[in-house]
């Protein structure tokens, strides 16, 4: 078969390159998309670094000191968790799901270094075993420096716990607010102690219905839900440090940021497509886990926070609650309240 004809490529009359025909004069064009690229990336690491707020910059050794995190064995609980060991305590990991705990505390001793971790069943929806961790703390350990009211549950359906109670309300607060009231015992002997209640800036819009607390006549809402167990978590950690006054013990409560942890898993259940759309922006806009705990970390080791039993902070730093959350008459209701509903006295 013989050869095709030959053919070439000529230039449009009038235009010389195709550097020309493109507009790139002097081959412009890619040092500007390389530029317009590292542009791009400094913004994005200057807005990741806004949004990962406070860092605790505190250097203070834990060694000698026990701390009990609850929810500790993913998210903000478990970074939380790596630092103390890091900085030498005793830690107690308290979980549900007592194999994704050891698995959680066995990277945080190879992480650290620190073999003094240990996991221990919690179940924040009975308070059966509020109760028997609670007794099996006080015999089996000799102190408690910080306890972390860090566990939660976010707008799940709506679920009742063994016990009957609205799940979001009692895990979020009945349960802690039991579990600090049957260790304090151990945190008066270990003064200078710390209660860290993690809540969220949700409480802002929260509202504490004593006709209502678990929605059994208004319809549920796990938004509502969600908030009023925040708004809860604020006013307990107030009510505590009021009635602790003079013993040693300092109460604080904490604003973690908008992370990236499984806590949203609900959220993405009730709205999929939503969540599957906006999973790529939140990873940019979230903090991490790691960012998410420095706040607790702050509470938990900054010295000299004592005067500042009560107060909510957020980013490192002291933050004004909502009004809703300052409310000392509220406050105390919800304490006797919660204490009626537990079976305790309502009294330190």
């Amino acid at each position: 078969m013989p050869a095709g004809p030959d053919f070439s490529v000529l230039p449009w009359p009038g235009v010389e390159s195709q550097a020309e025909l493109s507009g790139d004069e002097g081959g412009t064009l890619l040092p500007t998309g390389a530029l317009l690229g590292g542009v791009l990336l400094i913004c994005v690491a200057v807005l990741r670094r806004w949004i990962g707020g406070g860092v605790c910059r505190s250097g203070q050794r834990q060694d000698g000191k026990t701390v009990l995190v609850t929810g500790a064995n993913t998210g903000i609980g478990k970074e939380t968790c790596r630092e103390l060991a890091r900085r030498g305590a005793r830690v107690v990991m308290a979980c549900r799901d007592l194999s994704r705990a050891e698995r959680a505390a066995e990277d945080i001793r190879r992480s650290t270094g620190n073999g003094n971790v240990v996991i221990r069943h919690l179940d924040l929806a009975s308070l059966y075993s509020v109760r028997h961790f609670a007794k099996d703390f006080l015999d089996s350990e000799d102190r408690l420096d910080v306890l972390i009211n860090n566990a939660g549950v976010m707008m799940c359906p709506k679920w009742l716990t063994e016990d009957g109670f609205e799940t979001q309300f009692a895990v979020n607060h009945l349960s802690h607010f039991l579990l600090t009231n049957l260790l304090l015992p151990k945190l008066k002997s270990s003064a200078p102690s710390r209660v860290i209640t993690v809540s969220s800036m949700a409480h802002r819009g929260g509202r504490i219905d004593f006709s209502d607390l678990f929605f059994s006549r208004r319809p549920y809402s796990p938004l509502q839900s969600y908030q009023q167990s925040k708004l809860a978590n604020v006013l307990f950690s107030r009510e505590l440090a009021r009635r602790l006054r003079g013993s040693g013990v300092s109460s604080f409560c904490v604003h973690p940021g908008v992370i990236r942890t499984e806590l949203g898993r609900h959220v993405e259940g009730w709205f999929p497509l939503l969540g599957a759309l906006l999973r790529l922006p939140a990873m940019l806009l979230m903090k991490t886990p790691r960012q998410g705990s420095q706040t607790t970390l702050y509470c938990a080791v900054t010295p000299g926070l004592e005067d500042q039993s009560g107060n909510y902070f957020s980013d490192c730093a002291v933050k004004e609650a909502a009004p809703e959350g300052r409310d000392d008459e509220t406050a105390d209701r919800l304490w006797r309240e919660s204490a009626r509903l537990v079976g305790i006295k309502e009294t330190c």
